[in-house]
């Protein structure tokens, strides 16, 4: 029998970086699912960019896929662009691969040896960073407010991209994300 052990956690953990709102994310260079080598600058939009953590195992990230590809999609159509980042190092290729496919519609990088994570500060999954168009950090956090999805009362991210999108400033921009803790290298 496989007993499978997964750490819930609302608040930073030790990997916590100072990276705020308002600083400027560099170009960066990491292998997609399938081996090919992408950059954030082929990929971003051209309104915004959304950086999102995902987990083949999570739980909580399974609550989400369906609303994480539904709020991708129609926002997409908006020049906001979704890239899905794997820190996990207990998760293999083939693996991510097949939950990608299953549930995205937008390219899954692989963070090897959570130097994205790290950078940025990344410590569940689902975590979100959203950047406009020159590459900003306007919003990190929560998705919305509810894992389950049954009882959404604050859409942190949907009201953020709302926001930038009309010029208005994003009246919260942080929120604790919460979900499972990535599994980092060598923990």
């Amino acid at each position: 029998m496989l007993v499978s052990l997964v750490t819930f956690s609302s608040v930073a953990s030790a990997q916590t970086s100072d990276f705020a709102i308002g600083a400027k994310l560099e170009n960066f260079t990491l292998s997609d699912t399938n081996g090919k080598t992408q950059t954030f600058e082929a990929l971003k939009g051209r309104k915004g960019t959304v950086l999102v953590w995902l987990s083949a195992q999570c739980p909580v990230v399974k609550l989400y896929n369906e609303r994480i590809s539904a709020i991708a999609e129609e926002f997409k159509s908006k020049g906001i662009n979704f890239i899905g980042i794997n820190s996990n190092a207990t998760e293999g290729i083939d693996w991510v691969r097949s939950n990608a496919e299953a549930n995205y519609r937008f390219p899954v990088l692989i963070d090897k040896d959570n130097v994205l994570a790290d950078k940025l500060g990344a410590t569940v999954t689902p975590e979100t960073y959203f950047f406009d168009g020159e590459a900003e950090l306007l919003y990190h956090g929560a998705i919305d407010n509810d894992r389950s999805g049954r009882n959404i009362q604050e859409n942190y991210l949907r009201n953020a991209f709302t926001n930038a999108l009309e010029g208005r400033a994003i009246e919260r921009t942080r929120a604790n994300a919460f979900g499972c803790t990535i599994k980092r290298t060598g923990m």
